[in-house]
């Protein structure tokens, strides 16, 4: 890798020419990292829903062309100037959100809301100088949550970087930088369900599974799974769900099957579906005295959270969560070693697995709504 350090690097990329159209796999130019930032070579990416989003572009300005993708596993291959924590050849995972280690919220152990680093999806160039380290015949390639990883290699900013133990299998450890973190943190660092209580799970996809499978690891004695489509529950069994519900076989609101179900409501709520009617249901779901609900999903920007002020009166709790609470390059080495030891299962939440140059198959996959999620091998 010292060979192309300072230099250019052509590779291939997956490029979102317009909104919705297949991705174009095709070679790009990848300019060396400034300061404070890394070049990585992507060893392994996944598709997540995030992706699907704004290359569908409906609900947001569209930003094209552009290189998707923020779910990812890789190598260093060079740093530029004023990294210190990164070396080449360091096994990492990129991610969509950061830690620059030093503003007040990363200071706080109450927030990993990084002041620079945070998600910003309407950012296309890097921070440090507004420019993109893409290009095709000198046209710019815009990024993507500061990660771009539907390219063989990318750039991001050093503090959007975790490192891990060069032990763990980045084929399995990619799913980490994203979806899992996202459902798993929001259950065992946010909703804290004690052991032997009751949690409900809005929504079953793969957020929501992992949110599920946190409930499992902390305990939980009864996890009812809550999703619009029946077909997930099977699947959602192993991942610890225990009963279902769906809303749509029920004249009754699901808050009240679900009280009903359990002696007046459930100790703690996971909202994983970013619908603003499933996110008012688990508050009214959750039992007064104790009950605490998470939100997970992201709502429609025009939403309106709309409930009684009793349900607070009455002590029920509702708390929002990003990315599971966890801060990126302190808290995911951590994850990384509870996989390692076994504490962590990742295998079942990869369905599917496809080559780099087959990566439209992804989408049809996810759109289809087949499998949780698909690892995409770079190399193919």
């Amino acid at each position: 890798m010292a060979s192309t350090a300072g230099k250019v690097i052509k590779c291939r990329a997956a490029v979102a020419w317009e909104a919705g159209k297949p991705l174009v796999v095709q070679e790009v130019e990848v300019a060396p990292p400034q300061a404070m930032e890394v070049r990585l070579k992507i060893l392994y990416t996944s598709l997540c829903h995030t992706d699907v989003y704004f290359w569908e572009a409906k609900g947001q300005t569209p930003v094209f062309p552009r290189i998707l993708g923020h779910e990812a596993a890789g190598i260093v291959e060079s740093v530029g100037e004023g990294v210190t924590e990164l070396a080449p050849g360091d096994h990492v995972l990129p991610v969509f959100t950061g830690e620059c280690k030093e503003c007040a919220h990363c200071k706080s152990e109450e927030s990993n809301m990084c002041e620079l680093l945070r998600i910003n999806p309407d950012r296309k160039v890097m921070i440090g100088d507004g420019q993109a380290r893409f290009s095709v015949n000198g046209q710019p390639i815009y990024h993507f949550l500061g990660t771009s990883t539907f390219s063989e290699y990318t750039v991001v900013h050093t503090g959007c970087v975790a490192k891990i133990n060069p032990e763990a299998p980045l084929d399995k450890v990619c799913v980490l930088s994203c979806g899992f973190c996202t459902g798993f943190g929001a259950t065992v660092n946010v909703a804290k369900p004690k052991k032997g209580s009751t949690v409900a799970i809005f929504g079953l996809g793969a957020v929501g599974l992992a949110a599920a499978e946190g409930a499992r690891v902390a305990g939980a004695s009864r996890i009812i799974g809550v999703d619009l489509n029946s077909n997930r529950f099977e699947t959602a069994k192993k991942f610890g769900c225990t009963e279902f519900v769906n809303p749509l076989e029920h004249t009754k609101p699901v808050q009240e099957v679900l009280a009903e179900m359990t002696n007046g409501g459930v100790d703690r709520a996971v909202e994983c579906t970013g619908n603003i009617n499933a996110m008012i249901q688990a508050l009214e779901s959750v039992h007064d005295g104790w009950g605490v609900a998470v939100l997970v999903g992201v709502p429609y920007k025009d939403d309106e959270f709309k409930t009684h002020p009793i349900h607070f009166l009455n002590e029920k709790t509702l708390k929002g969560t990003f990315y599971g609470h966890y801060k990126p390059r302190t808290d995911l080495p951590v994850v990384v070693e509870q996989y390692l030891k076994g504490e962590l299962e990742l295998e079942k939440f990869i369905t599917h697995s496809v080559p780099f140059s087959e990566i439209n198959k992804a989408f049809e996959l996810m759109l289809a709504g087949q499998g949780l999620r698909c690892i995409i091998r770079m190399d193919g």
